[in-house]
């Protein structure tokens, strides 16, 4: 182990604080002083045979934060016998102990500081142990000209040569960790670490090293969470942070309380690891500790799993040292003198740094001295205003270069021991070995026997997935499918409406403005295929010419296709809702001004299109959304990640495009709406057309703000768009051509054009033009109906088939029922017409009342007035005068 720093609870003397303040040497200042003793002068000794006795003042920390006295002590004993009976070293002196417990306190510290340097006899030099205590001792032994030789600190704040220039120790630095921690790091590729740090002066100065060298390597310390006392909030922090390789620096005690937290906290397992202090007893977490309120086993089950770094403070060779005993020999030697197990025992682990101090010490000494076989001075000469001797026994430690039972030991230019570090892994409970690394050479020996609760190497972090939601390929299909049979359906429509282009029922629906809502359907269907195109099919670069392909399909085929059937209801809308102002315009209707009608609305979507390209074009975005945790127990998240097409001005321009288009269809639904009861054969189709846009202008209307609110939805934000477009093309293509393909193929139309000239129109609505305009003029005539249109609305047929052979005419298939019939047998003039009226092979016979007129002179009347005839509610088929005479051929009278 290596100790740090405790927080002082007292502080110097007074007037021994003044005299370091002022620089005032303490020896001729207490002279002046009533309060302090005076040290006694050294008083050479009488020649004598003896061995003169040179004087180590000690402290020692049996308890506190670091207890490390409890097997450094024995330790420093058995040296001291060890140098003592040698002859070759030290020969004309003996090495003498006086020691007091520091507690790891730099407080009680100052109290023994005081009585070694004021009671007598003189100390040649200064051994503490903690790191507190150290630096308390080290800056205040300058003043009396003394040396001081650490076995325990582990501070890099103790490196500082202007701040403590006297100071030497056997245990390294605690930044000699870092490099390790450091390699290890890159072992195992960690990028992000987290730090959490009891505040200390000696964890603090270690943990800014580490910053500045996982800096250099690359490596980022995400967060560095500090405590005094109570570890519990900088636990939870981590766990709220997510870190998942965390660097604790403390003390043992401290590390009980830190380690109960993070049971709680579920901070341990497969997906972390703690790196920790290597210098506690093997069984620190086993110890019993009224601070805390967890047990043995969570304990254990909290700390399973960590890494410790820790400098080789016993030789690994195994092999013979300065003092003839190998570091198994001295683990031996020492176990016996230890009061308890060792594993118990505090400060076991760097008991051979405290015994290779005093080697290193009387080495040191014994070159100051002569010892060596040159002139030297002599020891006993010392004083703490002997600065001569101070010199030269620095100059003698800071050469020292040997082989102890801790390994080579050697100081560098801070006074700090180079050595290697040994790094250990907790498994099962018990540390073991793991790898080696020297820092000097940067070479790490790895054993391979690391062992991972999910059997590698954590991640630093929870590994984020980045994932693309992706349209359901599935949905894709079937739309796809659908799209392509609507596609095919609006080519043969087309084709249809192309071949039978010269019939005069196709001339009348406009076929032109039909084959543009054809085309306008093609081109909505195929936009149907960009749309659900995405990463999954294309890369990224050519994600934005398929964004455009969206934008120009579906804006090109609502213009045709929308466009077409809104100018012909604008059209029908225009010319016959007024019907004085506008006689001319329905004779004169020129079909180039629904061309460019369209081709005004096309027009304006092609500009406006163009300039949305040209300022603003579509490319390729990313919408993240909150991270998912999978359903399997492993350590990832999913950052679910989604292709948008946008702009820099997306929202304006939707803004532009959404609101021209739905005051099309909204005009378009008003102007269906008020020409539903018109009739005109020269667009004998614009009420199929008003459904139809009744259907479309609804879909859009629906799906336009519902794909904005689902836009985050793949999938249903694809299945209302696609469906929308899917649906709207298939019930404008069924309502505008399915019913003309019906009428042509049951009647035959297309067979002739001089056939054609004697049909009646596709619906019972087709003459109601006729009918508006001439009910007014000829409704103050005569006969039984208000007008000509009244006259043949009212007629009505049953089954020729019923009617008497009395009442046929000779050469007639059939007669009209004289008088009433019943309006369930009544056959509809659309079904008549349909029926009967073909291939001039039947003859229209009418009847009214009794009248027992021929069937021929009433025809004729018909023929001629078209007045005449009785009404009937079985029978509502308006015509006027000239479609009756167009329409009836009478037969001859015989």
């Amino acid at each position: 182990m290596g100790p740090g720093d405790a927080v002082p609870r007292v502080g110097w003397p007074l007037p021994l604080l003044v005299a370091m303040a002022l620089g005032v040497a303490p020896v001729a200042w207490a002279s002046h002083s009533p309060h302090l003793p005076r040290p006694h002068p050294r008083v050479p000794p009488h020649p004598s045979s003896e061995r003169r006795a040179v004087y180590i003042g000690a402290l020692f920390p049996m308890s506190g934060g670091w207890p490390g006295g409890q097997a450094c002590q024995p330790a420093v004993e058995m040296a001291l016998e060890d140098v003592n009976s040698r002859r070759d070293i030290l020969p004309d002196y003996e090495l003498k102990l006086i020691h007091h417990d520091s507690k790891c306190d730099p407080g009680q510290a100052t109290k023994y500081l005081y009585e070694l340097l004021y009671n007598d006899p003189i100390k040649i030099i200064l051994m503490p142990g903690c790191s507190s205590v150290s630096t308390l001792v080290a800056e205040a032994a300058r003043m009396w000209n003394l040396i001081v030789l650490s076995y325990g600190s582990s501070s890099p704040a103790l490196s500082n040569r202007q701040r403590f220039p006297t100071f030497f120790r056997t245990h390294p630095s605690a930044t000699l960790h870092n490099p390790t921690r450091v390699k290890l790091f890159e072992k195992w590729g960690w990028k992000k670490i987290a730090t959490i740090q009891q505040t200390t002066e000696v964890f603090t100065s270690t943990l800014d090293d580490l910053e500045e060298r996982v800096k250099e390597a690359g490596i980022e310390i995400t967060f560095r969470q500090s405590f005094f006392s109570d570890p519990a909030v900088p636990v939870k922090n981590l766990k709220r942070q997510d870190a998942r390789i965390i660097v604790g620096l403390f003390y043992e005690t401290e590390a009980r309380k830190v380690f109960c937290e993070v049971y709680k906290e579920r901070l341990f397992g497969k997906k972390y690891v703690w790196f920790l202090i290597g210098w506690y007893a093997d069984n620190w977490f086993k110890t019993y500790d009224p601070s805390i309120n967890c047990t043995v086993d969570e304990m254990t089950e909290a700390v399973e799993g960590h890494i410790t770094t820790e400098i080789v403070m016993l030789n690994p060779a195994n092999t013979r040292s300065i003092s003839n005993m190998t570091s198994q020999e001295f683990v031996e030697k020492l176990t016996k003198r230890l009061k308890r197990h060792p594993e118990e025992t505090g400060g076991f682990q760097e008991a051979p740094l405290a015994y290779d101090a005093i080697w290193a010490l009387a080495l040191a000494l014994n070159k100051t001295s002569g010892g060596g076989g040159r002139s030297g001075v002599r020891l006993e000469d010392f004083n703490y205003n002997n600065q001569t001797i101070t010199d030269q026994i620095y100059r003698a430690m800071n050469s020292s270069s040997f082989e102890g039972v801790s390994g080579h030991v050697v100081f560098d230019a801070s006074g700090s021991r180079m050595a290697w570090t040994l790094i250990e892994q907790l498994q099962g409970g018990s540390y073991k070995k793991i790898g080696y690394y020297d820092s000097t050479k940067d070479d790490l020996s790895w054993s391979k026997t690391d062992k991972w609760i999910g059997g590698l190497p954590p991640a630093d972090r929870t590994l984020v997935i980045e994932t693309f939601r992706f349209l359901s390929q599935k949905l894709f299909i079937s739309v796809s499918v659908l799209s392509s049979l609507g596609i095919v359906l609006a080519v043969v429509c087309l084709s249809f409406n192309i071949y039978n282009s010269h019939v005069r029922y196709i001339q009348n629906s406009q076929p032109s403005l039909n084959n543009l809502t054809a085309v306008g359907c093609s081109l909505a269907l195929a936009a149907v295929f960009p749309l659900g195109l995405d990463g999954h099919h294309i890369g990224r670069s050519q994600f934005p010419f398929v964004c455009q392909a969206r934008l120009w399909l579906l804006g090109l085929g609502f213009s045709l296709g929308y466009g077409s059937m809104f100018t012909k209801i604008w059209w029908v809308h225009t010319v016959f809702t007024k019907k004085e102002e506008k006689k001319e315009w329905r004779k004169t209707l020129e079909p180039w001004k629904l061309y460019a009608t369209v081709g005004l609305l096309v027009g304006v979507d092609v500009l406006t299109l163009a300039i949305w390209q040209i300022v603003d074009p579509l490319h390729r975005t990313i919408e993240t959304f909150a991270k998912e945790e999978p359903k399997e127990d492993i350590d990832v998240s999913i950052l679910p990640k989604l292709e948008h097409c946008s702009s820099r001005k997306m929202s304006t321009w939707l803004g532009i495009f959404y609101g021209y288009k739905g005051l099309l269809l909204l005009l378009g639904i008003f102007l269906a709406y008020e020409t539903k009861s018109v009739s005109t054969e020269k667009i004998n189709d614009h009420r199929a057309v008003g459904m139809a846009i009744y259907n479309v202008a609804v879909l859009c209307l629906i799906t336009a703000p519902v794909t904005m609110v689902l836009s985050s939805q793949q999938d249903a934000a694809f299945a209302f768009a696609s469906l929308a477009i899917v649906f709207s093309s298939y019930i404008t293509l069924v309502v505008l051509f399915v019913p003309k393909m019906r009428r042509l193929i049951t009647r035959g139309e297309w067979q002739s054009e001089a056939q054609d000239t004697m049909k009646t129109g596709s619906s019972t609505n087709n003459h109601e033009e006729d009918c508006a305009a001439l009910g007014g003029r000829e409704g103050e005539g005569g006969g039984h109906g208000s007008g000509p249109c009244d006259a043949v609305g009212s007629l009505c047929v049953e089954d020729p088939s019923s009617i008497p052979a009395r009442r046929r005419p000779a050469g007639s298939s059939f007669q009209t029922v004289t008088g009433s019939c019943p309006i369930a047998t009544a056959v509809t003039a659309t079904n008549f017409l349909r029926r009967w009226l073909q291939g001039q092979q039947l003859r229209w016979f009418l009847a009214q009342g009794d009248r027992t007129e021929p069937p021929w002179l009433l025809c004729n009347e018909l023929t001629a007035t078209g007045r005449g005839l009785p009404q009937h509610p079985g029978f509502r088929h308006r015509r006027s005068t000239s479609q009756v005479k167009e329409s009836i051929e009478c037969p001859m009278e015989k």
